[in-house]
């Protein structure tokens, strides 16, 4: 029991260090998310009616709670495994499955809702390009250069056939419509790939917990029953 206790001890240790791990690069991801230039641009333009930025600052409070929650679990496991207390493993363990409850939901809201945020940002740009090219607003001429610096692009295929002089005018110099810099194109690319490894860290997390959980619960079962077999009495031979 004691040799079995040593090896999930080890284990969970490693363990817990790389739980911390993916809790800071979770951390790190939402806060760039949150504040990165190309997601911040959109969140700022997009209407109140339009679904992004709600989901902008979910995604960065839910990141922060499920990485503080993730760090907060490795702490306790690696303090319970230093001192055997069953109390912190009991914590541990709890926050382990806090964390697991929090992950899965947001992998199949993931899979569910694949393209909600994808679409969401091709609207904003669409809004925009569309008040420039009617020349309602001059105001949104800065914020539609603005979203072609970002991202790199240049306009959009329209099936009106006029949207030259929108291009013209404000695209960055060197950026060439016929190349196929076309923004939504580039907003859909540069988003899938950014949710591609969104989904790849949650899924290393949860296997993570998973295996947190399962160490800790075994570490406490260890430790419950190593301290009743001290606990059993003495015989003395007469």
């Amino acid at each position: 029991l004691r040799c079995g206790m040593r090896t999930t001890k080890c284990q969970l240790l490693v363990t817990s260090l790389c739980v911390m791990l993916l809790g800071l690069s979770i951390a790190t991801l939402s806060t760039v998310t949150h504040y990165g230039l190309q997601f911040t641009l959109i969140s700022n333009v997009s209407l109140d009616s339009n679904a992004y930025r709600v989901i902008h600052h979910t995604a960065f409070y839910f990141g922060i709670c499920l990485s503080m929650t993730l760090i907060l679990a490795a702490l306790l496991s690696s303090a319970a495994t230093v001192r055997e207390s069953q109390c912190l493993t009991a914590m541990g363990f709890f926050c382990f499955a806090l964390a697991f409850c929090g992950l899965i939901p947001a992998a199949c809201w993931r899979y569910t809702h694949s393209t909600e945020v994808e679409d969401s940002m091709m609207d904003v740009y669409d809004f925009v390009y569309e008040e420039v090219r009617r020349n309602t607003s001059s105001f949104r001429r800065h914020e539609l250069t603005a979203i072609h610096e970002a991202f790199l692009c240049c306009g959009k295929h329209s099936p009106f056939g006029d949207t030259a002089n929108v291009e013209n005018k404000m695209c960055p110099p060197g950026q060439v419509h016929d190349e196929g810099q076309d923004c939504l194109r580039e907003i859909q690319h540069f988003l899938k790939k950014h949710m591609d490894f969104v989904f790849s860290l949650l899924g290393i997390a949860i296997g993570f917990t998973v295996y947190g959980m399962f160490l800790t619960s075994f570490l406490w079962f260890s430790m419950h029953f190593s301290s009743n077999l001290y606990r059993k009495g003495k015989y003395i031979l007469r």
